[in-house]
C-alpha cells in the first residue's frame, strides 16, 4: 500500500470513528403524554438521553435547553422501560433476537440451552445466559428434547453430591448468570413436556429427578462460591408437589414457572413467607395445566400464592415472595416479544377480589423495576438517572389496552434507537 492511499483510508477510518462515538454519546429528549418510569405512570414528561444512560427524567420545558441534537415529542403516546423476559430459550429454539427487540423485549433471561456469554450493547437485545438445566441422568429435559448430556446442549446430567459444586463452578466460570435445575418427575396433565417433541413418544412418568442432598448440593455451592466466584441464584423447573417442596428445603432463589400441577395449599404459604423467592408466571404458555378431577392448576396456583403473599405483605411488608412477568418465549403460542395475554393472566389472578390501578402498576412494574431488580442489575427497568437507556413508546394508553405493547411504535436498546415509528 502507497503512503497516498495509506492515509486515505485512515482519513476514513478517522471519519466512520467520530461517527460512531457521536452516534454512542448522542443526546436526546423523548418526549410524551404519559410515562412510565418503572414505578409509577406520569402526565407530560420527557426522558433525556445521553449515550447508553438515561440523564434526566422531567418535564419538556425543564429538559429542553439541556439537548440540541434530537428532540422526539410523541404527542398522544406513552415511554415505558423497555421490558424483561424472566424466562426465554431464544438460544435453544433459535429465536430471532432481532424480532424479541423490535417487539418492546429489551433484557431476556434464557433459562436453558447451550452455555454461551451473556450479551448486551446499544441496539442489541441484552440476552443473560443461564446455560444448560442441571438434571438428573435419564431426566427433563434431555429425556423429552433428546441429545447428550452436555455443557452445550439443554441439560447436563449430575448423578451424584460429589459432582454437583464442580459442576456449578464450571458454569458460572462459563459466564452462567444464574444455575437452573430440573425438578421435574413429568405426569402434569396438559404440561408443554407431557406433549411430543418430534418423533419420539413421551417417556412413561414418573422421572428421575434430583435428590435431596444434590439440590442442596447445587444450592449451597452457588450460594457460596470459593475461589472467589460471584454468587449465583438458582433457578428451579417445577411442576408439582415433590419437586415443589425438594426446591423450597434446598432454598432455590426462583421458580421458572408457576407450577402446574396443583400444590398443597400449605406449600404455597410456606414460599409466600419466603422473603426474596420469585415465582416467573409463564400462566399463558402453560394455560392448558387443569387438573381433570379437581379442575385446578396453574390459574388456581397463581391465585391462592397471589393472596397468601398479599397476607404476608401486610404482616411482614419486604419479607414475603413475589411473582414476576416471564412469557417463556420460544414457545410456539407466545409472542416473540411482549405478551399482553400474560400480563392479562397477571392481572387477572393476582389482584384478589377487585382490581384497582395499583393493580395495574404492580403488573407493569413485574415485567420492568422489580425485574431489573432481580436480575441484580442497577436501575434496569427503569427511566430513572442512571439507569440503562432502554426505552420503548406506543402511541395510545397501554394502561388501558395491554394489547398495544405488542407492537411497539419506538424502541431504544443502550441508547440506539431500534424502530421509530413517530418520525
Amino acid at each position: 500500500m502507497n503512503n497516498k492511499n495509506g492515509l486515505k483510508l485512515l482519513g476514513i477510518g478517522l471519519l466512520l470513528w467520530q461517527g460512531l462515538s457521536a452516534n454512542a454519546q448522542a443526546c436526546r429528549i423523548i418526549a410524551a403524554d404519559r410515562l412510565f418510569d418503572g414505578f409509577n405512570l406520569q402526565t407530560n414528561m420527557a426522558v433525556l438521553i445521553k449515550g447508553q444512560r438515561v440523564i434526566q427524567v422531567g418535564t419538556k420545558a425543564a429538559l429542553s435547553g439541556q439537548c440540541s441534537n434530537s428532540v422526539i415529542d410523541m404527542g398522544d403516546a406513552t415511554l415505558l422501560p423497555g421490558f424483561i423476559e424472566s424466562h426465554a430459550h431464544i438460544g435453544f429454539q433459535n429465536v430471532r433476537k432481532d424480532k424479541v427487540l423490535q417487539h418492546g423485549v429489551t433484557t431476556v433471561q434464557d433459562t436453558g440451552g447451550a452455555l454461551t456469554p451473556s450479551e448486551s450493547g446499544p441496539g442489541q437485545l441484552r440476552l443473560l445466559s443461564v446455560g444448560p438445566i442441571i438434571q438428573a441422568p435419564g431426566g427433563y429435559p434431555l429425556n423429552i428434547f433428546g441429545g447428550t448430556s452436555g455443557f452445550d446442549q439443554i441439560g447436563y446430567t449430575v448423578a451424584s453430591v460429589a459432582e454437583a459444586p464442580g459442576v456449578v463452578q464450571h458454569l458460572v466460570d462459563g459466564g452462567a448468570t444464574a444455575i437452573k435445575i430440573a425438578l421435574e418427575p413429568g405426569g402434569e396433565t396438559g404440561a408443554p413436556w407431557m406433549m411430543p417433541h418430534g418423533s419420539n413418544p413421551v417417556p412413561a412418568a414418573p422421572w428421575d429427578i434430583l435428590s435431596q442432598p444434590i439440590v442442596n448440593a447445587i444450592v449451597d455451592e452457588a450460594h457460596h462460591p470459593h475461589d472467589g466466584r460471584p454468587v449465583r441464584r438458582v433457578i428451579a423447573h417445577v411442576g408439582e408437589n415433590m419437586g415443589f417442596e425438594r426446591a423450597l428445603l434446598a432454598g432455590v432463589d426462583e421458580f421458572a414457572h408457576m407450577p402446574c400441577a396443583p400444590i398443597d395449599p400449605n406449600l404455597l404459604a410456606q414460599a409466600a413467607g419466603t422473603a426474596g423467592l420469585t415465582f416467573v408466571s409463564t400462566i399463558d404458555t402453560l394455560g392448558s395445566c387443569v387438573d381433570t378431577t379437581t379442575h385446578m392448576g396453574i390459574h388456581s396456583n397463581t391465585a391462592q400464592l397471589a393472596a397468601k403473599i398479599a397476607e404476608c405483605e401486610k404482616a411482614t411488608p419486604g419479607n414475603c415472595a413475589q411473582i414476576l412477568y416471564g412469557s417463556e418465549i420460544g414457545h410456539d403460542n407466545v409472542p416473540w416479544g411482549i405478551n399482553g395475554e400474560e400480563m392479562h393472566y397477571m392481572l387477572l389472578l393476582t389482584s384478589g377480589a377487585s382490581i384497582d390501578f395499583t393493580d395495574v402498576l404492580n403488573v407493569f412494574r413485574a415485567a420492568t423495576s422489580k425485574a431489573g431488580a432481580h436480575l441484580g442489575i442497577n436501575k434496569l427497568g427503569t427511566l430513572t438517572r442512571g439507569a440503562p437507556a432502554d426505552v420503548i413508546a406506543v402511541r395510545g394508553n397501554p394502561f388501558e389496552k395491554f394489547k398495544l405493547l405488542e407492537y411497539p411504535d419506538f424502541v431504544m436498546s443502550g441508547g440506539r434507537i431500534v424502530v421509530n415509528r413517530f418520525k
